[in-house]
């Protein structure tokens, strides 16, 4: 049985990894229906097979998005739930004639997890260490809430001893595993929802680490928000955002708000059973230009919504190597194409740009430091390969300093590492 297991519950990705009492930790890998992985998708579907079935068929991961995009009419689909941890609003959901806690939908999807790892996870550890973020996102989040409904979720998975590190922590003591010298190290983790950072020195007495935490901040946005911005920018307005329509002889805009949805393009099936829908087929007909609104209720019908997403993840991540990308979405009738240049994708992501930049210097404030006493920087999490992210720490640091990698599995991997330590309550915030 592994010594000890590091969970990093991500807003778009889970990943884990196990840690023996001694060597490398090594990453919970999944047969997965496109191949074996090790980043499991945070998801959940619950598929009823009829409308009167009581039973509920529940997938998660890349099982829960293969059922969506099969029967998206007969399938509850639902990720990015980390968002509403710490929101004392989000009560219940109601699933299949079900009611589901936000405790409810995690431990349920921690358990397909551990049922989709087979042997991997047949035994869990005694000690399991969670990453959380520097801060919860949401208006007003409440951290005591958040951590209570992790105790709840990760309990019901079988775990006994739970505890909790900042996720900039995680990566930063996978980081600081290969330290030959004392350092402190600024760590810059961006997930889907949020962008974190820690500042720690790292000292080594009589043969081991020492962490000393001085200063932390974080930010709710990261990539997820600069998703929004290119289908913002790119494809709303091919579907109407913007445009106007006739009421009572007066011309006047759409709403904006059929287009806040695209914002997470799971919600976007939900969107055909409302009042939203039945407004937006009224307005193909009295729309200055319905060609526009026809797209938009294209896509709302057939459920382009996967596949925009997929269209979006390309355009980033080849924005992160080169300077100009082409930017595709075709799917039906729908065929939006075009160039986009880096310098108009990092304009799009302007005020996000700005906040993250606000939340490092925080972090600098917290530690009472100003970039010269930072000895290394260590930059992970699929956003930080964006140039614009890097940007922000090439201007306050030299860059020999900097370094990014490991960008899915530096916090499961260095959470798991972290376990096995005799002492870990220096790493780690609290135990549930």
């Amino acid at each position: 049985m592994a010594y000890s297991l590091g969970i990093d519950f991500g807003t778009t990705n889970t990943v884990l990894s196990l840690a023996d009492e001694r060597g490398p930790a090594r990453l919970v890998k999944f047969p997965a229906p496109e191949g074996e992985l090790f980043a499991f998708r945070s998801c959940l579907s619950f598929h009823a097979p009829n409308d009167h079935a009581t039973d509920r068929a529940i997938a998660a991961g890349p099982w829960a998005i293969e059922a969506y995009v099969e029967d998206p009419a007969e399938t509850r689909f639902i990720q990015s739930f980390k968002s509403f941890a710490a929101q004392a609003s989000f009560t219940e959901t109601h699933i299949l004639n079900r009611r589901y806690k936000f405790e409810d939908l995690l431990s349920t999807f921690l358990l397909k997890v551990r049922d989709y790892a087979g042997a991997e996870l047949g035994g869990l550890p005694e000690r399991v260490i969670v990453g959380r973020p520097v801060k919860f996102v949401g208006a007003s989040p409440s951290e005591e809430l958040a951590l209570a409904r992790y105790d709840l979720a990760f309990h019901r998975m079988g775990v006994q001893e739970v505890r909790y590190a900042y996720e900039p922590v995680g990566a930063a003591f996978f980081f600081a595993r290969d330290l030959d010298h004392d350092a402190t190290v600024l760590v810059g983790d961006f997930g889907g929802g949020t962008s974190d950072f820690s500042i720690i020195r790292f000292e080594r007495h009589a043969g081991e680490m020492r962490a000393i935490p001085l200063g932390r901040a974080g930010v709710g946005v990261a990539g997820d928000a600069f998703d929004y911005r290119i289908i913002d920018n790119l494809v709303s307005p091919e579907l109407g955002k913007g445009s106007s329509y006739t009421s009572l002889g007066k011309v006047l805009p759409v709403p904006n708000r059929y287009y806040s949805a695209f914002a997470r393009w799971d919600q976007l099936a939900l969107m055909r059973a409302g009042r939203d829908m039945r407004e937006i087929r009224k307005l193909e007909r009295d729309a200055v230009e319905p060609e526009k609104i026809a797209r938009l209720v294209e896509t709302l019908d057939e459920n382009y919504g996967y596949q925009l997403y997929r269209a979006v993840s390309k355009l980033k991540e080849t924005l992160s190597g080169q300077p100009m990308a082409e930017f595709r979405f075709e799917a039906g009738s729908i065929s939006i194409v075009r160039d986009v240049p880096r310098t108009a994708f990092e304009g799009w992501i302007a005020p996000e740009l700005s906040q993250i930049e606000t939340a490092v210097d925080a972090a600098l404030a917290d530690a009472n430091l100003t970039p010269d006493g930072v000895d290394r920087v260590f930059l992970t999490g699929g956003s930080s390969l964006v140039p614009a992210v890097r940007a922000i720490f090439h201007r306050r640091f030299d860059p020999s300093r900097i370094e990014t990698g490991a960008e899915l599995e530096s916090i499961a991997t260095g959470l798991a590492l972290m376990g096995r330590e005799r002492d870990i309550s220096s790493w780690t915030t609290r135990s549930g």
